[in-house]
């Protein structure tokens, strides 16, 4: 596979199955902030504290609209990708990021020293382990096995401590062993600071506000639907909010992958990291919290990944080419009206290089068959990217 652009990517520890370690060059849950960098008295505490809401609002940057020309089974038609791997660690969650610290520090102030711990894939923690050495505060990331070696070691390259789980929760992932020991460490630490994610509607409620806005307007009224991948399933509550309330003519899908639970469907194998989920998304269970859903298979969606960096130079992560072959799915079965359809590229293909883009983790998984075969079946259907330009 010819990787579109050059990407350095970091060597990474290995976890003994059987274990749930921490993988942070000796450092342990609760360790205390260095005295140097922060300072006990009462009035450096109150301008730290009061630091926190500047940080957060300088905290994100507005992410482009790349249009592109897909051809497919004889019709061209309008994309647009969000391309949120523009943002400042190259994802929507630093979008989500904001939006969680926000809800913690009103409930009660983010001060120095405070502890954070949350569950992830990886690019929520990428996000909240750049905001938080900037509060003052440490951050103790949950992962698993499935998150990138290279997303492990930026974030403990970024000061963060990781406890990666290996235990499979017999549901097709990690969520509900990460969440479990995300509970334990909370229960042994009183003072750790939960964010959560999966149920925090403070997520939802910041991109409601931000990403639904910035999609709409750069798309203009030519847009007529937006394809949103879930794990959470936060960005597409909040963004299906924004459309309900200002372009009800906009149909918002539920992109999700076979295998999850986060929108209906059933458990099984899942090669996608960044979507689905364990269970059913919190956010998505109240009526019209998306008007239609689409499950796609994760070998085609790593297939179309690998077709848009032969055909215009650009390296998605899995869950944008899950929105993008959903997309193509949709619009056939569905038909179009032809307007323009929106697919949220939820991060970049640079720290996947080693996996998704890579033949020799194909071999490994026992999939470089089906992927070959996947592209070659897409491109025998006249699948085919054209760049036309993009929008700031």
């Amino acid at each position: 596979m010819l990787w579109p652009t050059a990407t350095r990517v970091h060597r990474s520890a290995v976890v003994t199955p059987g274990a749930a370690r921490l993988w942070s060059e000796g450092a342990q849950p609760g360790r205390p902030v260095a005295p140097s960098l922060w300072s006990n008295d009462a009035s450096h505490r109150e301008k730290a504290v009061s630091r926190v809401n500047p940080v957060l609002a300088r905290a994100l940057r507005t992410t482009p609209l790349l249009r592109l020309n897909v051809a497919h089974r004889g019709r061209v038609r309008r994309l647009g990708l969000k391309l949120e791997d523009h943002g400042p660690t190259g994802s929507v969650k630093d979008r989500s990021a904001v939006g969680l610290l926000r809800s913690l520090h009103e409930e009660r102030p983010l001060v120095p020293g405070t502890v954070v711990v949350e569950s992830t894939s990886g690019n929520l923690g990428l996000a909240l382990a750049r905001l938080l050495p900037a509060l003052g505060c440490d951050f103790l990331a949950v992962v698993d096995l499935k998150t990138p070696h290279s997303t492990r070691r930026s974030l403990t390259d970024s000061g963060a401590r990781v406890i990666v789980v290996d235990r499979p929760d017999g549901l097709g992932g990690y969520l509900l062993s990460r969440l479990s020991r995300v509970r334990e460490l909370c229960a042994d630490n009183p003072g750790y600071r939960w964010p959560d994610q999966y149920g925090n509607w403070a997520a939802p409620a910041f991109h409601r506000r931000t990403t639904g806005p910035e999609l709409t307007e750069q798309a203009g009224p030519e847009l007529g639907a937006v394809y949103v991948p879930v794990s959470t399933g936060g960005t597409l509550a909040g963004i299906s909010a924004h459309l309900r309330e200002h372009r009800p003519d906009v149909t918002a899908i539920a992109v999700d992958v076979r295998g999850s639970l986060a929108v209906s469907g059933s458990a099984g194998r899942r090669l996608v990291p960044g979507i689905g989920a364990s269970r059913p998304s919190v956010f998505l269970k109240t009526p019209h919290s998306y008007d239609r859903a689409v499950h796609v298979d994760d070998i085609e969606a790593i297939a179309v990944c690998r077709i848009i960096a032969e055909d215009v130079g650009l390296a998605l992560g899995g869950s944008s080419g899950c929105a993008v072959r959903a997309m193509l799915t949709d619009q056939e079965a569905a038909g179009t009206d032809g307007r323009l359809a929106v697919c949220l590229a939820a991060d970049g293909g640079a720290k996947y290089r080693d996996t998704l883009y890579s033949d020799n983790w194909a071999n490994e998984q026992g999939v470089a068959k089906e992927i070959t075969s996947a592209v070659e079946q897409l491109r025998s259907e006249g699948l085919f990217f054209d760049r036309k330009h993009q929008e700031h």
